[in-house]
């Protein structure tokens, strides 16, 4: 019996950490239809990530959507969460877009009526599938705490975020996990 469930949780913990897809052949199958649900909402390409960190998935509207939402300029912030049992820790990924713009917003700060950049503190770049992002350790409001990833496309920003916290409690698992992601992400067009 021992044996039977210790080859059960290997094969669930196996099957956790294969990607839902490969970045060549598209957004999976059952997450494309938010993600190109987001794509036509906001009229500019989105980008939908192939891999997600162990336990997460990229369903929009499925079991580990945090945070929705779509501002009246378009932008938006698409957060994916589950909180670990047993002190197990969290797990958080948050993915942003701002079509037609290319400046860092502002977020408030600690001081009355003061803004500070949403992202700061630049330590260096990550390059993968075509994509070259600046790594931000300082970040706001819901990307606080976070690593994130910015980048630039067709006029527009992008980002991608993770929690540092336990299970993933260092900058480097943290990178790791960013840069698998990058590799991971494809674009998703809006319908015309």
């Amino acid at each position: 019996m021992r044996a039977l469930v210790a080859a059960g949780v290997v094969a669930l913990a196996l099957v956790s950490f294969v990607p839902a897809a490969s970045a060549k052949s598209g957004c999976p199958a059952a997450w494309r239809s938010g993600w190109q649900t987001l794509a036509n909402r906001v009229q500019a390409p989105v980008y939908c990530p192939t891999w997600m960190p162990n336990p997460l998935d990229a369903k929009i509207g499925g079991q580990y959507i945090d945070i929705y939402s779509v501002n009246k300029d378009r932008s938006y912030l698409v957060s994916f969460l589950e909180h670990g049992d047993l002190g197990s820790g969290d797990v958080h990924v948050n993915f942003r877009g701002y079509p037609g713009r290319l400046t860092i917003p502002t977020c408030p700060g600690q001081v009355k009526d003061a803004k500070v950049p949403c992202f700061a503190d630049p330590v260096g770049h990550m390059t993968a599938n075509g994509i070259r992002a600046t790594v931000y350790q300082v970040n706001q409001g819901a990307d606080q705490w976070h690593v994130l990833l910015m980048w630039h496309h067709r006029g527009s920003m992008y980002t991608v975020s993770q929690h540092v916290i336990v299970p993933y409690d260092s900058a480097t698992r943290v990178k790791k996990n960013l840069q698998r992601l990058l590799k991971s992400l494809v674009l998703v067009e809006p319908a015309r």
